[in-house]
């Protein structure tokens, strides 16, 4: 039996390589297992094309030198700005400054990848401290003579740039006062990318990802992409879901969000088209979602709350997944 093990990261618990590796110990003998750990845009691109290849040092949200990594293919770059702009590289809510955070170690990262000879690069939006509109990345581009038309940003929600304070602001540590004083700031850049680019960033989905970054970049010649279908393309996901006789996928928390544009919902799509049974392996399933999802058929999910308790699925989710599914993978 050839068992496909496509999953996303379990946020907080486990990475989506260590799933893959938990899934593979609870496959039983004369199981062939296909790793492909996946995402959809936000923290995890990386690992969804085999780990990072390339460091280096940028500004950090704080303006503080951080570390980062990254990966160069041939002339694809990809990238996460996480790992310049990360809410946690700023020391979660409580260390960041959420009205100076800034995005510059992101516009530093492109520059590098670019110098490398990459002229294509994934950009990974998602977990970023900042809410700067993409000010700081396109001042570095423009210093170092460069747009962004060579750039694909992989966005997994939908939220528009006018909005990025107002629904991802409290979550970066921003109260009332600030949130009100950074959409203003959003608006003004607005107006300013229309003049200078001759584009409206409000009008384009998902140009709120990452505090507006994703629709600085757009401004300067961007695109926007789904993060799941732009991954699974590159990586050749669709091939490989049709060679397995089973498929594996998961994620932290089954919900509704699951099933618009997320990898569990992707990947369960991709199985169904090509008949293949799946089973999606969760540490909480909500009951709504888990309907919808077994539906359709040809689907089963395990929770690992259900199986082996809150304490034991969080505090080790790998062994925990590798303990549930031993016995149940089998020829």
């Amino acid at each position: 039996m050839r068992l496909l093990v496509a999953p996303d990261k379990f946020r907080g618990t486990a990475t989506a390589p260590e799933v893959c590796a938990a899934v593979a110990g609870g496959a039983g003998p004369g199981v062939e297992v296909v790793a492909q750990p996946l995402s959809d845009g936000g923290e995890g691109v990386l690992e969804a094309f085999g780990g990072a290849n390339r460091t280096g040092t940028v500004t950090g949200p704080l303006g503080r030198p951080v570390q980062v990594s990254w990966r160069l293919t041939g002339s694809l770059a990809v990238v996460e700005s996480a790992q310049a702009c990360g809410l946690l590289v700023a020391g979660g809510a409580a260390g960041n400054d959420p009205v100076g955070a800034t995005t510059r170690g992101v516009g530093e990262l492109l520059v590098a990848a670019h110098r490398a000879g990459a002229a294509r690069a994934l950009l990974g939006v998602g977990g970023s401290a900042t809410t700067d509109g993409g000010a700081g990345a396109l001042a570095v581009l423009e210093e170092a003579g460069l747009d962004a038309s060579w750039v694909e940003i992989c966005c997994d929600v939908d939220t528009g740039f006018l909005d990025a304070a107002r629904v991802f602001g409290p979550q970066k540590g921003a109260g009332p006062a600030a949130v009100d004083q950074l959409s203003h700031r959003l608006a003004g850049l607005r107006t300013a990318y229309a003049e200078r680019f001759g584009v409206d960033v409000a009008t384009i989905p998902g140009s709120g990802a990452a505090g507006g970054l994703a629709g600085g970049l757009a401004a300067a010649g961007a695109r926007l992409v789904p993060g799941f279908e732009r991954v699974a393309d590159e990586v050749g996901l669709a091939d490989a879901v049709s060679a397995a006789d089973l498929v594996v996928t998961g994620e932290g928390k089954l919900d509704a969000t699951s099933l618009a544009g997320k990898v569990v919902g992707g990947v369960v799509e991709l199985a169904r088209t090509a008949d293949r049974p799946v089973l999606v392996v969760v540490g909480v399933a909500d009951p709504a979602a888990r309907e919808v999802l077994v539906a359709g058929g040809g689907v089963r999910v395990l929770s690992l709350v259900e199986e082996v308790g809150p304490d034991r699925a969080l505090l080790d989710t790998a062994a925990a997944i590798t303990d549930v599914l031993r016995g149940r993978l089998v020829p």
